[in-house]
């Protein structure tokens, strides 16, 4: 099967822009073999992020999605983040092993929970197993993105690439700097994540985020969602390539129960579609401002 999709950008439109979901896919391998409810196992997708994202190349932007689902191998994860839960022998992998606090939370590279006492499986994997999810899904996908910005820098001397995601609305409650609303903390419509500024020029995550407040919407910067693995991996504002992580709110699309849109998903996309046209808009102006030096 097909494990990645790439859309490209229409003819003589291209710009050094990259989208890409990681965690959408929906084809779920022969080999999985998970034992947990199938419905409570596709909670983990970021349902409907590709097509909401699905006009990407209309903007002279790249698209890359993933088939394959998250809770199979999380591409958002680093390599080494392996969770040795959930194996019953030695890692025997050509590199050590360096679970993170997501492994410990069962949501490493390997998911071995859909949610705290749901076990993914009803059995261990092998070292085979997962090396074959890593060397089939994981690699691939993080090698197709890192040259589709390789090839836009090299073209264009500046990449803005945008990762694409949704959130629970259970989890898109700020932290650091909660907003009220009556006696409620109020859940972030869109988290902008950059890592701190480490990811992307402030200048592009705070123009994207102001944007994104003047069409309505509460708009946070990296908190509760700061980025993970594919921006730390593939971000490098020194160099000009800007990496943001965008995290939607499911509840403004989609039933999260039942998995279904909800009578909102037309409107959510035609402003997605405007907060592509403004990244559009932000690049070619700073792109004009570089050949212009």
């Amino acid at each position: 099967m097909g494990i990645l999709k790439i859309e490209k950008p229409l003819e003589g439109r291209q710009l050094p822009i990259i989208f890409d979901s990681p965690h959408s896919g929906r084809i779920y391998p022969e080999n999985f073999c998970y034992a947990c409810d199938f419905a409570a196992l596709q909670t983990a997708e970021d349902h409907y992020v590709e097509e909401l994202f699905a006009s990407a190349p209309t903007h002279g932007a790249y698209f890359l999605h993933a088939l394959f689902p998250r809770s199979y191998i999380d591409t958002n994860r680093a390599i080494d983040d392996i969770d040795l839960a959930l194996m019953n022998e030695d890692w025997n992998g050509p590199f050590p092993t360096f679970p993170s606090s997501r492994s410990d939370s069962g949501i490493g590279l390997i998911r071995r929970l859909v949610k705290p006492g749901l076990p993914v499986y009803d059995r261990y994997l092998n070292s085979d197993e997962i090396l074959h999810r890593i060397n089939r899904y994981y690699v691939p996908y993080h090698d197709a993105l890192e040259k589709l910005i390789a090839d836009a820098h090299y073209n264009f001397g500046q990449v803005w690439h945008i990762n694409c995601h949704s959130m629970p609305h259970s989890t898109a409650f700020p932290r650091n700097t909660p907003t009220l609303i009556g006696n409620q903390v109020r859940a972030a419509d869109f988290v902008i994540g950059d890592r701190d500024g480490t990811c992307a020029e402030l200048g592009f995550s705070r123009a994207l985020r102001n944007h994104i407040k003047s069409m309505g919407y509460f708009v946070t910067l990296n908190d509760p969602f700061k980025g993970v693995e594919i921006l730390q991996r593939h971000a490098a504002p020194a160099r000009g390539i800007n990496s943001i992580q965008l995290e939607i709110n499911k509840a403004l699309y989609m039933d999260e129960k039942t998995g279904a849109k909800n009578g909102n998903f037309d409107k959510l996309k035609s402003d997605v579609d405007s907060i592509m046209t403004f990244i559009t808009d932000y690049a070619k102006s700073n792109l004009t401002k570089l050949a212009a030096d």
